[in-house]
């Protein structure tokens, strides 16, 4: 079955951008267009796609609280925010509104389509890029004092609990995840669940954000 995806974004002429980039994965399907936010909860409702890619800034009603709901009132539907270096001061909301990704307009192609795949699959997903300026924007202050701090967090996990989180860092999926460690897939849950509580963030967005800043990513053999 192919992964359904609806494309949100103001400019028609961004969302036939994409639509094309899209259309060469053929796992993929663009079921719906909406141009502002409340175009993309109707439109989230009535087609149920398993991605919404959002643009950050929509007229009526904006991308950021569009995602918010979305995410209530269609909880299997996961969320990739479309940013661009201007909008860097979002990110922490969208953090907190539960999106699963962030992609930029201006990224590679292959980001995004990587990125709906790995939100599809359950995982969260940040181009490295994008990675960089959201680490930027959390928490300000000195970056290698953060960088510290996020490594004093990590430190604390078991070594296989690092090697989940940096893993998780990277996009990959619980069955990825299963597969590159050569362990079961619930094994995986599991791992993941304790980092979570461990490391007291609230989803794998912010796990993944927490294993860029620690560095943890950068080690991983092959990324």
């Amino acid at each position: 079955m192919s992964i359904r995806v609806l494309l949100a974004d103001d400019e028609a002429m961004i969302r036939a951008g994409v639509r094309a980039i899209v259309a060469t994965d053929p796992a993929l399907e663009v079921v719906a267009e909406a141009a502002d936010g409340h175009q993309a909860i109707e439109a989230a409702h009535r087609y149920r796609p398993d991605v919404a890619l959002v643009d950050i800034r929509m007229p009526r009603l904006d991308g950021l609280a569009a995602a918010a709901e979305i995410r209530r009132t269609a909880p299997a539907t996961a969320v990739i925010m479309l940013t661009t270096f201007g909008e860097d001061d979002y990110i922490a909301r969208a953090l907190s509104e539960g999106a699963a990704g962030f992609l930029l307009k201006s990224g590679d192609p292959r980001e995004l389509l990587a990125g709906v795949h790995a939100v599809a699959a359950g995982a969260a997903y940040l181009s490295p890029r994008v990675a960089h300026r959201v680490i930027a924007h959390l928490g300000g202050g000195d970056r290698m004092a953060r960088g510290a701090a996020a490594r004093r967090r990590t430190d604390a996990l078991t070594t296989r609990e690092r090697q989940v989180l940096a893993l998780l860092g990277a996009g990959m999926s619980n069955a990825e995840i299963a597969g590159r460690l050569h362990i079961v897939e619930g094994t995986v849950k599991a791992y993941v669940s304790a980092i979570l509580t461990r490391l007291d963030v609230r989803n794998r967005v912010q796990a993944a954000v927490l294993a860029h800043e620690a560095g943890l990513v950068t080690d991983v053999p092959g990324l």
